[in-house]
């Protein structure tokens, strides 16, 4: 049986869980206009969502910044390169809701069924990523390996 991660592995695990909540919190506009209550939550990352959006070129520069500086890094344990690995990956499928707003929303819609249906859609991105953010961390601090679906097989074969 294998032995539990130290707990400093265990808290660098959590940190990368950061760049794919940083990059969908543009989908949680819907959410946050309807549960203005639930904002308080990110209260405690409000300095680094400030800097974040800020900077230009930031979500790029951390992307392989933990791809490089992290992944490949074979100085970490492979209990935090498996986490980095599966945050990049969540990611990049951002980038499949981008690419379909972008190609089907032109205008956002004032009323109607397609309104509803953008809200419901954002809404399952935004609450997708906070849970796998939840989850993340509540499961590398508890010392077990998140594996998140979707990702996770394909971060067990990039990370060896």
């Amino acid at each position: 049986m294998a032995s539990k991660p130290d707990v400093g592995d265990r808290i660098i695990a959590c940190v990368p869980y950061l760049l794919p909540l940083l990059d969908g919190l543009r989908y949680g506009k819907f959410f946050f206009r309807e549960f203005p209550q639930a904002y308080v939550l990110l209260a405690p990352l409000q300095p680094l969502i400030k800097v974040y959006y800020t900077l230009p070129f930031a979500s790029l520069i951390v992307f392989f910044g933990l791809y490089y500086g992290v992944v490949q890094n074979y100085n970490f344990s492979r209990f935090v390169r498996f986490q980095a690995m599966q945050t990049i990956l969540l990611d990049i499928l951002l980038i499949v809701p981008s690419l379909i707003e972008n190609f089907l929303l032109r205008d956002v819609p004032k009323s109607g069924l397609y309104l509803q249906f953008l809200i419901s859609s954002y809404n399952f991105v935004f609450l997708y990523l906070l849970i796998c953010f939840l989850y993340g961390c509540a499961a590398n601090l508890a010392g077990e390996q998140a594996r998140l679906p979707g990702v996770a097989d394909a971060a067990d074969r990039q990370v060896m």
